[in-house]
């Protein structure tokens, strides 16, 4: 497969039952919430993050991850390409002399975002500012990504929990030997959310952003709570995700009215609160659609 040659937009529903999809840090972990509406959000970065690890889990090489240090992978794609950062820049283009001694500058900016672009699948995908260190510049990326939002409002519980142990003997001291730790968990009972996507088939053109890419994308959609289980996300699934696939790189309809197409409404037998996605119906429209195709990738 080449690059990516069409533009697509889609729609990815999932849920989560008894668990929090995604913790507030500035508000002690509560699930994100819309104070006007009661929805429930889950941030892109979230969703990314899950599909980082999916991709890395397949045997792709990822930029953003877990303890990494970003300049020294900038630096290496430089060494890879033989370029010393650290002396005179062979090609004059490239300027007489260093700006800043181990920082790129001129055309092997370029030679290094390539570099990046095509050792890097999140950087392909998403993008990344690559500026610091060695400097690679920045990428804009072919994959972008809403907040996702419940389809109705959510309820955040709290829960009490208790470690039977301290972490300190002068904890353990001050409870006389009980050695209990109180703590809170919170999580919401049950939640269907929908998030919206955008593949720009000029931005894959400049990432390399090629077919295989996308294949392990549309995977990683479907597959990715499959091995992001905790504790709090224990019971996290995709529900449902429908491609609309383009027949030209600018697009044949604008992405609302596609989404558009795409409706949640309740079961009319649902009673009371949701509690599983049997409680919702997704109604498709596909007809009279030109120059735009539907691809159920799942539901």
């Amino acid at each position: 497969m080449g690059i990516v040659e069409k533009r697509y937009d889609f729609v990815l529903l999932f849920d989560v039952q008894d668990g929090n999809p995604n913790g507030d840090p500035d508000a002690g972990n509560l699930p994100r919430i819309d104070a006007e509406t009661g929805m429930g959000l889950v941030t892109d970065v979230c969703i990314k993050r899950k599909v980082r690890n999916y991709a890395q889990l397949s045997g792709q090489n990822i930029f953003i991850k877990e303890k990494a240090i970003l300049n020294n992978k900038i630096k290496d794609a430089y060494t890879a390409l033989n370029i010393d950062l650290d002396a005179v820049p062979a090609d004059p283009k490239n300027g007489k002399k260093r700006n800043k001694k181990g920082t790129a500058q001129g055309g092997e900016v370029d030679k290094g975002r390539s570099q990046m672009c095509a050792t890097y699948f999140d950087i392909r995908s998403f993008g990344a500012v690559m500026s610091t260190g060695a400097n690679a510049g920045q990428v804009r990326g072919p994959i972008q990504l809403t907040f996702a939002r419940s389809v109705e409002p959510i309820v955040a519980l709290e829960h009490s929990i208790t470690r039977m142990a301290v972490a300190t003997e002068a904890e353990a001291e001050k409870q006389s030997g009980d050695n209990r730790t109180m703590g809170r968990k919170y999580t919401v009972p049950y939640g269907l959310y929908r998030t919206h996507g955008f593949i720009s088939a000029h931005l894959a053109n400049q990432t390399g952003f090629s077919g295989e890419d996308l294949e392990l994308f549309w995977s990683a959609l479907q597959n990715m709570f499959e091995h992001d289980r905790s504790a709090a996300r224990g019971m996290m699934s995709s529900r449902g995700l429908y491609v609309f696939e383009h027949d030209s790189a600018l697009g044949n309809a604008p992405a609302h009215k596609l989404f558009e197409r795409i409706t949640v409404k309740r079961n009319p037998d649902s009673q009371g609160p949701a509690r599983s996605f049997e409680d919702y119906q997704v109604s498709v429209d596909d007809s009279g659609l030109e120059g735009v195709k539907l691809l159920r990738k799942l539901g």
